[in-house]
């Protein structure tokens, strides 16, 4: 069953932006819509659809099309204008409106546009009812510029590892936008707006894939399951904060720095002690496996810390208390994604990005803090002490939010 049964029926179809009437300048949602804007206030069209070709574009189409649209099928809303020609509209994603129930917005890039635009398509509207609006008369050599143009500039990897932040539209300050910076690593690393409500992702189709490939979800229970799994903190393998516990726990009762031998001892023994209290013999085999597993466990958190000091991401005697960040920030993003491919209404996505909110806040004292704990988390799950990509890059959007004057790290406080 799909949220559309459960969701808020509206009219905000499709944008409608109006330009100032009293002559300043139109403040746009992103940098690529302001620059759009220059760029038609300028008549420079070619500019602009050089602009499309890097950044891709946003169409509508009905849902129950969308839905039923096989593999290879890209249906597209088009209108008729008033002097009787049709057109297809498309959208920059930081125009893009509230979803609807009934019609989602899919993606493409401008290469893409040329094949799947209907022959019997006239216009191309490019962000119609808009300051940044653009027209393109649609012919066979008109496709042809589209195709060469997304061959010369297009690259999937241009849009990734980016701060994205809307200027207009975003929530005001407070547990909803708090909740959305707790998805920033994730926002860096796809190069979506961090701070956006209006959630459509890589389009209804992709998200619906995104979702299915990475996550196992297929629908509104699987998406509500996993959901309630994030921010209840139990994805993660509940042994890596039983780990990182023991050492807190020894920390207090020292008042200082813990011997790694004690540490490894400690967890041995609260293991051993719980697993009797369960019922388990001391000789068992799983429990075994479990014990020498957590030890080395012990080493591994050692050595990935010794790494994050010296990158700095932590302060030299730091160490991470907690990796519920990782369960948290995907949570933020889940919410998100879960929207994005009609599983989630609008209030179920705002209640779960406020209760992401809360955990992080109960969990953590600052975002650098919040981030240690988060690459941790990824590290333990997909590095295997190569140090490789899956630390590097999550490294680099690490520096890039505690760094850039424009991330939700720099201008929303943690602690509210």
């Amino acid at each position: 069953m799909q949220a559309a049964a459960h969701d808020e029926a509206h009219d905000e179809f499709f944008p409608l932006v109006p330009a100032p009437q009293d002559g300043s300048r139109w403040q746009a949602p992103t940098d690529l819509e302001q620059y759009l804007y220059k760029l038609s206030r300028a008549d420079n069209a070619y500019a602009y659809l050089r602009t499309l070709a890097i950044e891709g574009v946003y169409y509508p189409v009905r849902l129950d099309h969308a839905q039923a649209a096989g593999e290879d099928e890209r249906p597209m809303l088009t209108i008729e204008t008033p002097d009787g020609r049709t057109a297809a509209q498309v959208y920059t994603p930081g125009l893009l409106p509230r979803p609807h129930p009934f019609l989602v917005y899919e993606y493409a890039t401008l290469g893409a546009l040329a094949q799947i635009v209907p022959d019997d398509v006239d216009v191309l509207a490019v962000n119609p009812a808009t300051p940044c609006e653009q027209y393109f008369l649609i012919s066979d050599e008109e496709r042809d510029v589209w195709l060469d143009l997304h061959h010369e500039l297009f690259s999937p990897d241009g849009l990734m590892d980016r701060v994205v932040t809307r200027r207009t539209g975003a929530p005001a300050p407070g547990p909803l936008l708090h909740g959305l910076a707790c998805g920033a690593h994730l926002c860096f690393t796809n190069g979506d707006a961090w701070n956006t409500l209006h959630w459509h992702g890589m389009g209804y189709r992709g998200e619906v894939e995104r979702i299915a490939d990475s996550w196992g979800v297929h629908g509104r229970e699987d998406w509500l399951s996993i959901q309630e799994r994030l921010l209840g903190l139990d994805v993660s393998p509940w042994y890596w904060d039983f780990v990182l516990g023991a050492r807190s726990a020894l920390a207090r009762a020292r008042g200082g720095r813990v011997d790694p031998a004690e540490w490894r001892n400690t967890v041995e023994s609260t293991l051993r002690v719980r697993a009797q209290e369960g019922g388990t013999a001391a000789d068992d085999a799983e429990l075994t496996g479990l014990v020498s597993h957590l030890r080395a466990l012990v080493g591994e958190v050692l050595r990935y810390e010794a790494r994050f000091r010296a990158d700095g991401l932590l302060p030299p005697d730091g160490f991470v208390r907690t990796i519920a960040a990782w369960d948290i920030g995907r949570g933020s993003k889940m919410a998100r994604w879960g929207r994005g491919a009609r599983y989630a209404t609008e209030a179920e996505m705002h209640a779960a990005i406020e209760r992401a909110s809360r955990e992080a806040q109960a969990a953590y004292d600052s975002w650098e803090e919040f981030s240690a704990g988060y690459v941790l988390g990824r590290c333990l799950h997909f590095d295997e002490e190569e140090f490789g990509p899956w630390y590097t890059t999550v490294l680099d959007a690490h520096r890039a939010l505690t760094t850039d004057p424009e991330s939700p790290w720099r201008t929303v406080p943690f602690k509210s």
